[in-house]
């Protein structure tokens, strides 16, 4: 049996996430306070009781995401299990700094600050309204790149911003041009073209100026070569040295997550089994999309920590 440990991107937040492992384990009680103790503000709060408009917010939806994933690998490295004994690691858009705590590269507190600052960096970079995001099904990559460009001729910016798998396909631009293509998709041959109700356009070039600032961010932060390589969204391929993963994490900001390409290469390199660390089911479902050969294993509750560490032995 050979594994990769994934974590999930934004959108996987739910009020109370965390709170079971949280009052089952000591370790993961720990995550919480570490992530509210770097933030100077009580995440955990917003995390376990909301309300729900608060917890959503960007710049809190990404480190209470993180907090919640790590609290669930913590619980389990409590029952024994080895993260080195994982093939990969791997994270969907921002899950890539949860991949990056959970191998070492940082500290949690470490990776609470600077998904703080890339929140904010996020949700400031375009002004609410001006952006749009929608997802594509039923259509080829390089339709949807073709679909993308015909878009733009029109005006404004509108890039392919996630390759999900499955055909799904999310683009993400200016709210005039995601708008054409939406409009455009059905007669291109797509199933469905559906806006997705977001607070900005991640993804895309409209995303420099935050991604001018994770440069500056990264350049500071303390990070390490992780102890599992690390599969990265913006080249769907493994990485481990920090340097390189500094470039990366900052190339992600504006540049497309490859998950479909991703999740290939880990099953193309005898990967036979994802185990999704944190709240929700997203990246399994995913997975099926994309290889149905692949297993999946769930870890977001007390229960699913001990079925996945007998799981894994």
């Amino acid at each position: 049996m050979s594994f990769a440990l994934v974590f999930p991107g934004q959108g996987s937040q739910t009020v109370g996430m965390g709170r079971a492992l949280r009052d089952a384990f000591p370790k993961s009680r720990a995550v919480f306070e570490e992530v509210d103790e770097a933030l100077g503000q009580k995440l955990s709060d917003i995390i376990f009781d909301g309300p729900e408009d608060r917890l959503t917010l960007t710049s809190n939806a990404q480190p209470a995401i993180m907090a919640a994933s790590l609290a669930a690998l913590r619980a389990m490295e409590a029952r024994g299990f080895d993260v080195t004994r994982a093939a990969f690691v791997a994270g969907h858009s921002l899950g890539e700094y949860s991949a990056l705590a959970a191998a070492g590269a940082m500290t949690v507190g470490e990776t609470a600050r600077l998904l703080r600052i890339r929140g904010d960096a996020m949700q400031r970079a375009v002004p609410a309204g001006e952006g749009a995001m929608a997802a594509i099904l039923g259509l080829e990559p390089d339709a949807v790149a073709d679909l993308c460009r015909e878009a733009e001729a029109g005006g404004g910016v509108c890039r392919p911003a996630n390759d999900n798998g499955g055909g799904q396909i999310v683009i993400s631009g200016s709210a005039e041009a995601v708008g054409r293509a939406v409009a455009l998709a059905p007669e291109r041959g797509a199933k469905r073209a559906i806006p997705l109700a977001v607070s900005a356009p991640f993804h895309c070039s409209l995303m420099a100026p935050a991604a001018d600032a994770m440069a500056e961010a990264l350049r500071a932060a303390d990070l390490r070569s992780p102890r599992v390589p690390l599969v990265a969204n913006v080249t769907a391929s493994p990485l481990e040295d920090d340097s390189e993963i500094r470039e990366r994490l900052v190339a992600q900001v504006t540049g497309q997550v490859r998950w479909r390409e991703s999740v290939e290469f880990m099953a193309r390199a005898g990967v036979d089994r994802l185990v999704e660390i944190g709240n929700g089911k997203v990246l399994a479902g995913l997975a099926k999309r994309i290889d149905r050969s692949l297993g999946t294993v769930n870890v977001g509750t007390p229960d699913e920590v001990e079925a996945a560490v007998a799981a894994l032995a």
